[in-house]
């Protein structure tokens, strides 16, 4: 099987592969041929960039939802201290927090820097974020094919064949979650996963030769540093995000089993020293050590979901499974297919071992299929029965998936004909946290709202997500106070010492929980009903 100029595997034929100039696929992965002044725009540069615009509108028309508050949370507690930073929630030591990630303290810097809040920062992530997703998709998928459209089939195939039951978690790449989630770090780190992928596959093919291959380019594995440079940015997806990291993790060993050959020591000692290094920046970074994938019990009962409702979720991403199965036909040992069977042991060990949390690389486990179905379906014509049926199999999925899920995402409201159903729309809480001082301790029984108040700089009594900050036991105890201080039998005794307890000032609660005696109604939202109280001292 021959080698192309950038070490990617031609699969319109030997002659074809080398003819082609060094630097080729490189260069088309963003834009159409060797120089832009020279050759016009890829089709993934223009219709990447038109999808760039429209999910950035899209993400910027609807309320902050989710996750948002906690990493706005995070940012306004470095802004408070960029070196000691208190816990992401609750009036505690932030010491060991996860959420004080490298993405994270560059967001608290230029919070310093500018004076923009943590929910602007947030805001303003998203089209980053965005950047780095398309373009390391694009060159990911070059490293797989020289076929210009793969990389637009690829984006379409991730963003629209999921499932036709809704899910708004991040880490998934619909339409719907991302319409949400493009602020979060685990867009970054995804999109920082491609890149990376793309950098091992690339690597990998020119570590060695194997009998029969015929390698077009400079000899050699490359400098050493390319390797530690690669292993700095899989350091770095550790720190950001956990469970993507171990997807990405498996990615890359599926690359590395796939491409690289010969194993003699030269070749041993580079992906020795990408290990070495990605170990040594997790271990090296001041805020946090390297906290394990699975985020404790908390984050394994929320987690549960995904495999619950893996099903409906992610059906329709099954049709890529011809694609990676005539994959396998051709080579088993095909990147494609090694890095479906890696990920694929990843979830399957989460279910079995009750570590649901690993339950979150899903949204990483469905891209083989996706983009062994794109790279399939980007084939030059004339197509055999087979694809043809395959293509027409694609563009009924497709719709499907957008017409029952992700429409609504990036059709609003105003223009839909149809009624598609929306991407959640929390209400805004500035009404209430512009009577709370920052850092002070506020109780409520409001599900929306204790998730949003911390990206106002508001501490909770019982922090909403899992931190190892606070040990998960201690987090239930002040979740069952929280329960006591709201029982209508609890008396004001009672409820004082668990305010004490906590530092507790200020209550919001819903239109159904009665204003205990001792507080004092300061505010009230007349769409929701909530009242802002204040405990009297």
């Amino acid at each position: 099987m021959p080698y192309s100029g950038s070490g990617s595997v031609s699969p319109d034929g030997g002659a074809r592969a080398r003819r082609r100039p060094r630097g080729a696929l490189g260069a088309t992965a963003l834009r159409g041929g060797r120089t832009w002044l020279t050759r016009r725009p890829s089709p993934y540069v223009v219709l990447g960039g038109l999808f760039w615009v429209v999910l950035t509108l899209a993400y910027w028309r609807v309320s902050p939802c989710c996750d948002s508050g906690r990493y706005a949370a995070v940012i306004e507690r470095l802004r408070w201290d960029l070196w000691h930073p208190a816990h992401p929630t609750a009036d505690l030591p932030g010491a060991g927090s996860p959420a004080y990630s490298p993405y994270a303290v560059v967001q608290g810097v230029a919070a310093r820097l500018t004076g923009l809040s943590g929910w602007a920062l947030v805001e303003l992530a998203g089209p980053l974020n965005l950047l780095v997703l398309l373009t390391g998709v694009g060159r990911f998928v070059r490293v797989l094919t020289p076929r210009p459209w793969a990389p637009v089939l690829a984006l379409l195939f991730m963003t629209l064949l999921w499932g036709t039951e809704r899910i708004v978690w991040s880490g998934h790449l619909g339409l719907m979650s991302m319409t949400t989630n493009l602020g979060h770090p685990s867009t970054f780190t995804i999109g920082l996963t491609f890149w990376a992928w793309a950098w091992t596959g690339a690597r990998a093919r020119g570590g060695g030769l194997s009998r029969g291959v015929r390698y077009v380019g400079p000899s050699g594995l490359g400098s050493a540093w390319a390797y530690a440079g690669l292993g700095a940015l899989y350091g770095l997806i550790v720190l950001t995000h956990q469970v993507t990291a171990v997807a990405a993790a498996a990615g890359a060993v599926a690359l590395v089993g796939a491409w690289q050959r010969g194993w003699w020591g030269p070749v041993v000692g580079r992906w020795a020293l990408t290990g070495a290094v990605a170990l040594a920046v997790a271990v090296a970074w001041p805020y946090h050590g390297v906290p394990a994938p699975a985020g404790g019990a908390g984050g394994d009962g929320t987690h549960r979901l995904l495999y619950t409702g893996m099903g409906g979720h992610l059906w329709l991403a099954l049709l890529g499974l011809p694609a990676l199965w005539a994959r396998a036909r051709r080579s088993p040992r095909d990147p494609l297919v090694l890095m479906f069977g890696a990920q694929c042991l990843v979830v399957a060990y989460g279910w079995v071992g009750g570590h649901y949390a690993y339950g979150g690389v899903l949204g990483l486990a469905a891209v083989p299929a996706q983009v062994a179905l794109a790279v399939e379906l980007a084939a030059p014509r004339p197509w055999g029965r087979g694809r043809r049926v395959l293509g027409a199999v694609a563009a009924a999925g497709v719709c499907v998936g957008f017409l029952t899920v992700q429409a609504g995402a990036v059709v609003p409201r105003s223009l839909d004909p149809v009624g598609f159903e929306q991407p959640p729309r929390p209400p805004a809480y500035a009404w209430a946290a512009r009577h709370v001082g920052a850092g002070e301790v506020l109780l409520t029984d409001g599900y929306v709202a204790e998730r949003a108040l911390p990206g106002y700089g508001v501490n909770m009594a019982a922090p909403p997500w899992p931190d190892p900050a606070l040990d998960e036991a201690a987090r239930r105890r002040r979740y069952a106070d929280v329960g006591a201080y709201l029982d209508p039998a609890a008396t004001r005794a009672e409820r004082t010492e668990i305010a004490r307890r906590y530092g507790v000032r200020w209550l919001l609660l819903t239109r159904w929980r009665a204003v205990p005696e001792e507080a004092v109604v300061v505010d009230w939202n007349p769409r929701s009903g909530e009242v802002l109280a204040r405990i009297a001292p």
